[in-house]
């Protein structure tokens, strides 16, 4: 009864936004982006495309709010804010002048209606793993609100709106849900990162640059080259953008290359870590070490419980020294979270690996990076771009992984 009623008041709270501002959506072309990963990589990538195409663009996302040239960083740690605060952006875009609205759309602002009365013109699925499991109740669950924008954008289609355009990434096993719940709605355009090299580079002949070229970046650039030419713009400027992109603070982000790798990513998830290990293991620069050193935590407050052995199975699996340390405890005991993560790590039987437990996490990755030899690479994950680190009694205190990283090797 009690989440009917604030699944009410959030609802009456959408609809009264979009009223003060005047349904603002129906005045610019409005892109939803959903899934488990790649969401902010993929609507930067957008936004660098329009841009280099000459378009005025606006983006709500997990990084920053952007309008025109103006932008300022996320720090609410929300990705989609309530409270009229997506209304009034959309708003503004309109009055800036804006042609596109990029917004990064989450499970946990659909359960809270703040997708709804915004006039979608497209919306684009990268894919979905396990996340958020203790919040919506089961997987099924989790993967049915990211369907649901999909329904959602499909039955404002089936009123009479203008043609939608839906994106779905062919390679997700999940791609049949989203297929039908915008099946006959408007017009469905498939993208892989198999298609996305097959074509656009080529069979892989032609190259984008260093930073796009792990398997789960590809898969964000077909997403985004999929919607920019649907908007008209062709490959030769597309690729341009692409490879004059810089990449996302925070996201697979080389802090330093010579004589040792470091590199600091956002990976909080099972499906997400292996990935950043696998890019980082097949990274040219391993050619006579190979050597992979982790600073790994995992988030408190009944987050995702799970998850914490799998992850500690998947860094036993590639690297060679674990350094489990905090990354956001909330209420919970950091040790409890760090044991768990460690009964993953005994999964696996080798002599391979070390595991090291230091709470404190600067000086967790200060002992990683002294680890480090020539042809290393030191990877710290779960932080990314954060600006803070949430502990107990709904407390935070300042933190930025790229500072504390670049403030450690200075000294070193």
């Amino acid at each position: 009864m009690i989440s009917y009623l604030k699944g009410i008041y959030h609802y009456i709270l959408t609809w009264f936004g979009n009223l003060i501002f005047w349904f603002p959506s129906r005045k610019i072309f409005v892109l939803g982006v959903t899934g488990t990963k790649g969401k902010s990589t993929t609507v930067e990538l957008i936004n660098a495309i329009l841009e280099a195409a000459g378009k005025k663009t606006a983006l709500v996302s997990s990084l920053r709010f952007k309008i025109g040239d103006k932008t300022v960083k996320n720090t609410t740690g929300n990705t989609m804010p309530g409270r009229f605060f997506i209304q009034k952006k959309l708003r503004k875009a309109v009055n800036a002048g804006c042609q596109y609205f990029l917004m990064e759309v989450t499970s946990q602002g659909i359960l809270q209606h703040r997708h709804r009365f915004i006039d979608f013109d497209a919306v684009l699925f990268t894919n979905v793993r396990p996340e958020h499991i203790e919040a919506h109740g089961s997987f099924e669950k989790y993967r049915d609100s990211k369907v649901s924008l999909f329904r959602y954008v499909a039955l404002r289609q089936a009123q009479g709106k203008p043609d939608k355009l839906f994106f779905i990434n062919d390679e997700d096993l999940s791609k049949s849900y989203f297929t039908h719940a915008a099946n006959g709605a408007g017009k469905i355009v498939y993208f892989s990162r198999e298609s996305f090299i097959e074509n656009e580079l080529d069979k892989g002949r032609e190259s984008i640059g260093d930073w796009l070229s792990s398997n789960f970046n590809l898969e964000n650039a077909a997403a985004a080259t999929a919607f920019a030419k649907s908007q008209g713009i062709e490959w030769p400027l597309i690729k341009k953008a692409l490879g004059s992109f810089k990449g996302v603070p925070g996201r697979l982000e080389y802090i330093q290359k010579e004589p040792f790798v470091v590199v600091v990513d956002y990976a909080h998830t099972p499906d997400s870590l292996e990935k950043v290990y696998q890019t980082l293991i097949s990274d040219k620069r391993h050619a006579t070490s190979k050597k992979l050193i982790c600073v790994l935590g995992a988030a408190g407050g009944g987050r995702d419980k799970w998850k914490r052995p799998v992850m500690g199975k998947i860094a036993a699996e590639y690297c060679g020294q674990i350094i489990l340390t905090n990354e956001d405890p909330y209420d919970e005991q950091s040790e409890k979270i760090i044991e768990e993560i460690t009964e993953g790590c005994s999964q696996v039987q080798s002599s391979k690996f070390k595991v090291q437990k230091i709470i404190d996490r600067r000086e967790a990755i200060k002992k990683a990076i002294s680890l480090a030899k020539k042809g290393d690479t030191v990877v710290m994950t779960g932080k990314g771009s954060e600006d803070w680190m949430h502990i107990a009694n709904g407390k935070k205190v300042p933190w930025n992984e790229k500072e504390v990283v670049e403030d450690i090797l200075k000294i070193k």
